[in-house]
């Protein structure tokens, strides 16, 4: 019984480190920064870091690194405990979503950068 426990407290944190890291070598696309971003075709997966600048309108950010500044949508439950503003760096993991107006990115994951 202790086994069966200890194996699902510890499958969640072993999948959540799977899906950050995934695979790097040959064939695979990272994208790492918004220009990037705004070339790569829909669905592919990024991992940004930078600054949400400004609310536009219900889970829709701008964000802006040192590269340009791209719109993301980030649901309520994806938002970390800290407080963010336009300076707190931060580093948001998820996908490209692209249709017929453009890019913008689906964030999975918001994570504050301590300086």
């Amino acid at each position: 019984m202790k086994n069966t426990t200890l194996a699902l407290l510890v499958a969640p944190l072993i999948s959540l480190n799977a899906l950050a890291a995934g695979y790097t070598g040959p064939g695979s696309q990272q994208i790492n920064t918004v220009s990037a971003a705004l070339e790569a075709s829909d669905e592919s997966a990024v991992v940004l870091q930078g600054r949400i600048v400004k609310r536009i309108k219900d889970e829709k950010y701008d964000f802006t690194d040192a590269t340009g500044t791209i719109r993301v949508e980030i649901d309520d439950e994806d938002w970390p405990a800290a407080t963010i503003d336009e300076n707190t760096q931060v580093r948001l993991t998820g996908e490209v979503d692209r249709d017929l107006l453009g890019r913008e990115i689906d964030v999975d994951y918001v994570e504050v950068i301590n300086p």
